[in-house]
């Protein structure tokens, strides 16, 4: 529904990008001081060199923010102009308020309503959908969607299973109304199975299992994971939602300039885009540089392409992503940024 008459209903567009990670790194040597691991263990197993993790007291919405405030003044607005705020994110400052609320107050976006979206890995995804969906209805003007995590503090670093995966980081893109109906957000694919969630959760910390001296000492307040369940659900439903995408558009393989799946694991990574076909040089990959970083992969990976020249407006690009919940989510887009 057309909330504002003014607003005249369009297909949306991606017209800034933007993110931000946090200064100190943790390299697999690092990592080796704390649990029984190696560099060349984790390169196998997932491809990860290193990961950016925050300074104590750096919260989800202080990275937010550095990356909002950038793709805001990229897409030539100030935080005034945005009218609708989407934080996709595993790691909220806290339960409530939501950290869409608390980005809204430190960019100065008085007129902005929002909140915050939680689908795990698959979060930017959904979150972009949700907000191309928003502005293409009418309902919104300047969009700024962020992906966001502080996975650190999360995470147990006595649990090599685990920390040697995830890092924190934040991407923010801002959507608004495409000045060419065949630029923009073309097609979408979101699923659930939520028979898949015991595989990769939290399991503390909620309503079923609020906090209390047995589960601090238990230490399920962080990631837990059923590595080969999540490894097996990754690789099969990466190419199912990236086929559905690709069928229903008559396209194929061919067809993509560029793929920018989830950084979670290399292998997975690796395993999927064989299976679509795709040759590795329309494929982004930087998971050696920054892990998986959760609701912040695809938009680091992103904008990392878009600063290479990887993109140029017009070019057919598809996201795609699998997360906690199970989460699946799948984007296709025509660029709508010049190089």
């Amino acid at each position: 529904m057309v909330t504002n008459p003014s607003l005249r209903p369009a297909r949306a567009r991606v017209s800034a990008i933007a993110t931000y990670v946090p200064p100190r790194v943790l390299s697999n040597a690092d990592l080796e001081k704390l649990v029984d691991t190696s560099d060349e263990w984790i390169m196998q197993r997932v491809g990860i060199r290193e990961r950016h993790v925050v300074d104590p007291g750096i919260a989800t919405s202080d990275l937010a923010k550095e990356a909002a405030l950038i793709a805001i003044q990229r897409a030539g607005l100030t935080p005034e102009d945005i009218d609708l705020i989407i934080v996709a994110t595993t790691t909220p400052d806290t339960l409530f308020p939501s950290t869409a609320c608390v980005l809204q107050a430190k960019i100065g976006a008085p007129h902005a309503w929002g909140f915050d979206l939680m689908a795990a890995c698959s979060g930017f995804t959904y979150a972009l959908t949700t907000a191309s969906q928003i502005v293409a209805a009418g309902g919104s003007r300047h969009a700024l969607v962020v992906g966001a995590d502080v996975m650190s503090s999360i995470i147990d670093y006595t649990d090599r299973t685990t920390c040697v995966l995830f890092g924190d980081g934040a991407g923010a893109v801002v959507v608004e109304p495409a000045d060419d109906e065949a630029i923009g957000v073309l097609d979408f694919e979101n699923y659930v199975d939520g028979n898949g969630g015991p595989a990769l959760c939290m399991p503390a910390g909620g309503s079923r299992m609020p906090a209390s001296t047995e589960t601090v000492n238990e230490r399920l307040h962080y990631v837990k994971q059923d590595g080969q369940a999540v490894f097996k659900f990754a690789i099969r439903n990466m190419e199912e939602v990236c086929r559905r995408i690709l069928d229903r558009n008559h396209l194929t393989a061919d067809d993509i300039d560029l793929f920018v799946p989830h950084q979670a694991s290399l292998r997975i990574i690796i395993a999927a885009t064989e299976k679509l076909g795709l040759p590795r040089d329309k494929v982004v990959i930087n998971i050696e540089r920054f892990g998986n970083t959760t609701a912040g992969t695809i938009p680091l990976a992103l904008c990392e392409a878009h600063e290479a020249g990887r993109l140029k407006r017009g070019d057919l690009v598809l996201l795609a992503s699998v997360g906690a919940g199970f989460t699946v989510g799948g984007v296709l887009l025509k660029w709508a940024l010049d190089r």
